[in-house]
Formats: C-alpha cells, sequence, structure tokens
C-alpha cells in the first residue's frame, strides 16, 4: 500500500489521469452499453475517451505550471 501512496505522490498527474479515465470509461460504458457498437467502435471509443481524459488532466495542469514558475523582475 505504501508502494502506490509513493507512486501517487511522485506522480499526482499520472494517477489523476488514471482515475479520470477510469470514472470516463465506465460512464461511456454505462451510457452506452445498448447503442449496438461492435467490438472495434468499442475500443475506438474507449481509447478516445481515456485519451479524452488525458488532454483534461494535462488542460488542468497548465494552471499548476504557472504557479510553479517564479515571475520575472
Amino acid at each position: 500500500m505504501s508502494k502506490v501512496l509513493d507512486f501517487t505522490k511522485q506522480h499526482p498527474k499520472l494517477t489523476a489521469w488514471f482515475a479520470l479515465a477510469l470514472g470516463m470509461v465506465i460512464i461511456f460504458i454505462w451510457s452506452a452499453h445498448d447503442v449496438g457498437l461492435t467490438a472495434s467502435q468499442w475500443v475506438a471509443l474507449t481509447a478516445a475517451v481515456i485519451g479524452l481524459a488525458g488532454l483534461c488532466v494535462w488542460i488542468i495542469g497548465w494552471e499548476d505550471e504557472d504557479e510553479e514558475t517564479p515571475p520575472e523582475a
């Protein structure tokens, strides 16, 4: 358990990406389970959802990077 906590502290953006992607994929599967998608469509859309989650975490992280940069004098 301590290894998981250490990994979470060392890689907060990766952890946030995983958590957000997991939640988004669960919601996607729940909402589209009776649409009639083929297997390749499920794979493509799931990959797109995971990529979108990563993009969201990256964009949200822009604000953190701005705060870490010291102002120029």
